[in-house]
This record gives structure tokens, sequence and C-alpha cells, in this order.
């Protein structure tokens, strides 16, 4: 089987599975796994060049609506006539279930049903991991300005809370919620965790976040919690999000 990948998470949802050799073309924000970055790329997630999907003659594409802006690649495969799946999770059980579905896509629906099922086990046994009485909270930073910080409806807020912890904006019943700096003081987080979406981490100055307006009485800053994290491993959903959560329990702890 062929398949093009156009987004890094479908991607990482292929590697989970054990099925990344059947790729024969990315997107190019696809970094991993290492094997994938020899493979011919297609264009940036919002700019697709579909010619080029078309020319790799793929029996699948796996497409994602997870950026506002995408919904013009799904028009384009329309055009074209290329067979593909939609995947656009907000919660671990939604990843789970794309497992599911992108095993079922590819021909090996008991391979998908059985990675599904391993992948929400290991979500249990982080939830049945004793936390402490008292939960630090946490700001999530996608982007600094404006800034922008996942919601309740996202998957950071549930891996806040398996790592024992709360996300301040868990308040909010929408996927990505627009604020400002005065509004984040306001909350004022035990831990600012900086994952700029796009960004690598050598790029990120955690210098000039802690130089924000008032920021410098915040409890992150003054205890110096202000964490540069892989976005890699925080902003796509996938399975790789449990490498990460291990990454912020330390962290936090």
């Amino acid at each position: 089987m062929r398949i093009v990948s156009i987004c890094p998470s479908n991607t990482e949802i292929l590697e989970y599975l054990g099925k990344v050799h059947l790729l024969v073309g990315v997107d190019d924000f696809t970094d991993w796994p290492l094997s994938v970055r020899e493979l011919p790329k297609v264009g940036p997630d919002l700019s697709i060049d579909m010619d080029e999907v078309a020319a790799l003659k793929p029996d699948l594409v796996l497409a994602s609506l997870s950026v506002p802006g995408m919904e013009k690649n799904i028009e384009a495969l329309e055009k074209l006539q290329l067979p593909y799946i939609i995947l656009n999770p907000n919660s671990l059980q939604e990843i789970a279930e794309d497992i599911e579905t992108v095993g079922r896509a590819i021909g090996e629906s008991q391979l998908g049903m059985t990675r599904k099922a391993t992948f929400l086990a290991e979500i249990r046994q982080f939830r049945q991991r004793k936390t402490k009485s008292s939960q630090p909270t946490l700001y999530w930073e996608w982007w600094p300005k404006p800034v922008f910080t996942p919601g309740a409806v996202n998957w950071l807020t549930e891996i806040s809370e398996l790592a024992g912890a709360t996300n301040i904006y868990a308040t909010e019943q929408v996927a990505s919620f627009q604020t400002d700096w005065e509004d984040v003081k306001t909350r004022n987080p035990d831990h600012i965790c900086m994952v700029w979406v796009g960004i690598k981490e050598e790029k990120m100055r955690p210098e000039l976040v802690m130089k924000r307006p008032g920021w410098d009485k915040m409890r992150a800053v003054q205890n110096g919690n202000v964490h540069v994290l892989e976005e890699s491993l925080f902003c796509r959903p996938s399975p790789r999000l449990l490498e990460g959560l291990r990454k912020l329990i330390r962290h936090i702890n």
C-alpha cells in the first residue's frame, strides 16, 4: 500500500502501528520518526501541493483538520479524486479512536484495535497513579502574542490531569482560547509551559516571557518554573503525547 501523510500527527499514528514503511510522501513539518526525513515532501500542512501528492499515486492520503485552513486540502483531494481519511482528534480517547481508524483504513483492523487498547491501557496506568493532595497549576503557552492556550476541550488539559496538575484554562470550554498577559498574571500559575506551535525549543526565549509586565510577581517566575518543552511532544495529537507526559511529570515534580 502507498500512503501519503499530510500532517505530522498522522505520520506518528502510522508509526505507532508499525506501518511507517508504507509511506511514500509526507508534509514538510513531519520530522519523526527519523526514517521519514528522506521521503518526498509535498509542502507545509496549510499549503500542500496536491499535484505532487497525486504524482506519488497514493492508495490513501492521511489528511487532517487539526489546524484552521486545512479545509482547502480536503477540497483539493476531492477535486483530484484521491482516496483519503480525515483525522481531527481533540481528546486522548479520540486519538485512540484514530489509531483504530487508521488500522482499518490500511487493512489492518485487528492491529488497529490492539494498538488502540495498548494506548488506552497506558493512559489508565497514569490515571491510577497516586497524586498529591494539592495539584500544581499549569499555564500552557501555544503562542506568545496574541496569546493562545489550550482550553478544556483539548488533550493538554487531560495531560495536565494525568500529571497530577491542573490547566489554568480548563475553565474555558473550547479547544483553543485567546487570552492576554494580564489574564495569565491574574490566574497566577505554578508552572509556565512554553510549547510554541511550530517553533523549536532552541528558538524560544523564556527570559522574555519572564520580563512581561508584572510577571515577576507570578509564582511560576519567582520559583523558576518556566519550562521550554518540545512542541512536538505536546502540540501534536498522537500517541507521542504520552512521552511528553512522562517529561512533564519530571518537570513539575
